[in-house]
């Protein structure tokens, strides 16, 4: 399953928004992957989520696994901001 977002996380808050997504990604059985410039990094690697989410724009998520609408619904909404 894939889904893509729009991300504009603040300077300020990205450490919150990353421990968030991280928490939130690492409760899901589905392996899930962030796509972004070419760059793919697993979903639940802190140090990859902040690499990649230091721009804004668009995000490409993917999952596989039993909860991956699950997965990618609640990851979504964290990136943005809902």
């Amino acid at each position: 399953m894939n889904r893509t977002a729009v991300v504009q996380i603040p300077e300020e808050q990205l450490d919150q928004v990353a421990t968030s997504f991280i928490k939130a990604a690492s409760g899901f059985t589905s392996q899930i992957t962030l796509t972004r410039g070419g760059h793919c990094i697993n979903a639940k690697s802190l140090l990859g989520f902040l690499s990649l989410m230091r721009d804004h724009g668009e995000v490409a998520l993917s999952a596989e696994g039993a909860d991956a609408g699950e997965a990618l619904e609640k990851l979504t909404s964290i990136l943005e901001g809902k």
